[in-house]
């Protein structure tokens, strides 16, 4: 019997080539790898020598990286961090510039207080301006050019201030009375227009001298002749063409603000003060219409009051009334925090 014959297998055996002693691919990870422990370690060490605030600051920036530059939070700020064992900025020693190391303040606090200033100056231009056209309506208007020396201007804490005094032999009143001469008329009517065209609200204060009425002031003082003079002036200036909108006050202040100290029966103490107001000294006066008493109220409840006193000693009919101390603290509080208004 004959053999069958036998399959051929063929086997097929791939050669793998390894790479030689110069690959280089294991040497760009390698790099990598330290590249990576370098700037790792670097961080570790710039971490560890920083204080715990500012680490705390550079962990809120990177959480909220716009907010933490508003609002300049503790630890978060542009000035320059000093790190131990670093070098000088080289650039910083060439052109000579110090590195600051005092507290950086917070930015809106320099923002208002720079404001403010700005505003200040601001303010100071414009009365500084207005001054000048006042001096020069003075000087080109031959109404009011004999009358230079009654006019008084200058700048204060409240703003512009024009006086009008009198002189020895031209007064701006009748003795003892709110009628105007002739030259007061004219001087407040040349100057109605000028005031009218100055954007700032007017204050306007009538002042006397400190010489009493024959009657020893019982029913009419210098206090009522200030104000009546003061007034007059405004209805003078109004009908000259100023606004009555750009009065702000009116009032008047007998002698108690006087011109000239040293002698209280100086004519020049008799005079209308026009106060051109800047925005502080108009903002301070019309605060005063809108402030509003706080009354203490008593800490006892209105039915503790009412209710009677268990420990209280009863007084049987026909007996004394025994007296009782009150301390006077109680007795104010008492007075202030009363539903009825106190009357003077």
């Amino acid at each position: 019997m004959a053999e069958a014959p036998r399959p051929i297998i063929i086997v097929k055996r791939k050669k793998v080539v390894a790479g030689g002693a110069h690959g280089g691919a294991w040497k760009i990870a390698y790099a990598d790898f330290v590249t990576a422990m370098m700037a790792f370690f670097l961080l570790m060490w710039l971490l560890g020598i920083t204080e715990e605030v500012t680490r705390g600051g550079i962990a809120d920036y990177f959480k909220t990286p716009i907010k933490s530059a508003v609002l300049g939070k503790k630890g978060t700020n542009v000035s320059v961090i000093e790190l131990k064992g670093g070098g000088k900025d080289a650039a910083e020693s060439k052109q000579g510039l110090t590195t600051n190391k005092t507290k950086a303040l917070p930015i809106k606090e320099i923002n208002v207080n720079k404001a403010k200033e700005a505003l200040k100056r601001e303010e100071m231009k414009k009365m500084e301006g207005m001054k000048a056209k006042l001096d020069q309506l003075i000087e080109i208007n031959p109404k009011l050019t004999p009358f230079k020396n009654q006019l008084l201007i200058d700048v204060t804490s409240e703003g512009l201030r024009v006086q009008i005094v009198d002189e020895k032999n031209r007064p701006m009143f009748a003795l003892s009375s709110a009628e105007l001469s002739p030259t007061a008329r004219t001087i407040l009517l040349e100057l109605a227009k000028t005031l009218n065209e100055l954007p700032n609200r007017i204050s306007l204060s009538g002042h006397t001298d400190a010489k009493p009425f024959a009657n020893g002031g019982q029913e009419y003082t210098n206090w009522e002749l200030s104000s009546e003079r003061a007034n007059e002036a405004r209805r003078v200036l109004i009908q000259g063409g100023m606004l009555e909108d750009k009065l702000l006050r009116v009032i008047g202040l007998s002698s108690s603000v006087l011109l000239d100290a040293q002698d209280a029966l100086n004519p020049i103490n008799r005079r209308i003060s026009i106060i051109l107001l800047n925005k502080q000294a108009e903002e301070s006066a019309q605060s005063e219409g809108s402030r509003q008493t706080v009354n203490i109220k008593d800490p006892r409840s209105d039915d503790d009051e009412s209710a009677p006193d268990a420990n209280a000693s009863k007084v049987e009919p026909g007996q004394p009334v025994p007296e009782v101390e009150v301390p006077p603290a109680e007795i104010n509080q008492k007075i202030v925090g009363g539903n009825e208004p106190v009357k003077p």
